[in-house]
């Protein structure tokens, strides 16, 4: 896997459960589906929720599915935490604050660190998406639409499909696709569109809402070197 691969795989994990925050769909206009965004997203303080990643490699034509749990809390807008335990098929943790994302191989006993650095600004516009980014914010970073409405994980869900503004941004992501639950308001599943018809889908299920959630639950093991994943590029 080569260290550019990695890192837009890092780069998801920090912005993975932007999805899993709430926001409601009921309504049939974008306007009102913006403004329900709006209302829903500034009470939200955590959550916990098991989440599936796959990521397409259409050149090879194969799938490499992860199974685990994530878990997010914001304080504020300027706080926010989140930790991805993967538990098949190997073993990880993730946790990400905002300024770096660190990965933790329990059977290596190794951790592998990126700092975002100049793509902070980058990654701040990818979380418009959510951890309470306004519908202003969002439609500044973003075209954004209705799509159709689909059922995912069994749950009857409408699609937002957002085309990036930034050229920075697009090339990562060409196309996002946000899936909202329209029985719960939360996310149910998102789609990372990559050139070349690659992709990365994360699906959120058994999503549950926590204001509880304690700062040590971010914190790796103590001890480890870390292998500073983009110590070669500039900052």
């Amino acid at each position: 896997m080569t260290s550019m691969h990695c890192y837009r795989q890092l780069l998801c994990v920090a912005v993975a459960a932007m999805a899993a925050l709430p926001v409601s769909a009921a309504d049939p206009t974008l306007d009102q589906t913006l403004a329900k965004m709006d209302q829903v997203s500034s009470h939200f303080k955590g959550l916990f929720a098991n989440v599936e990643y796959v990521q397409h490699m259409e050149a090879i034509h194969e799938d490499d599915a992860q199974t685990g749990t994530i878990l997010v809390k914001r304080s504020n807008r300027q706080d926010l935490h989140v930790k991805t335990s993967i538990a098949k098929p190997e073993p990880k943790v993730a946790v990400a604050d905002g300024k770096k994302v660190e990965v933790y191989y329990p059977r290596s006993g190794q951790i592998q660190t990126a700092s975002l650095g100049a793509k902070k600004s980058f990654v701040s516009m990818i979380l418009t998406l959510g951890f309470g980014g306004s519908s202003k914010e969002l439609q500044s970073a973003y075209d954004v639409k209705l799509g159709g409405v689909d059922t995912v994980a069994g749950e009857s869900a409408t699609r937002l499909e957002l085309v990036p503004k930034s050229k920075e941004m697009r090339d990562q992501w060409i196309k996002i696709d946000l899936w909202i639950s329209d029985k719960t308001g939360y996310a149910v599943q998102q789609k990372f569109y990559e050139r070349g018809k690659d992709y990365t889908q994360i699906t959120y299920t058994g999503v549950q809402p926590r204001s509880d959630i304690p700062d040590t639950e971010f914190s790796l093991p103590k001890g480890i070197p870390k292998d500073p994943l983009n110590k070669n590029k500039k900052k």
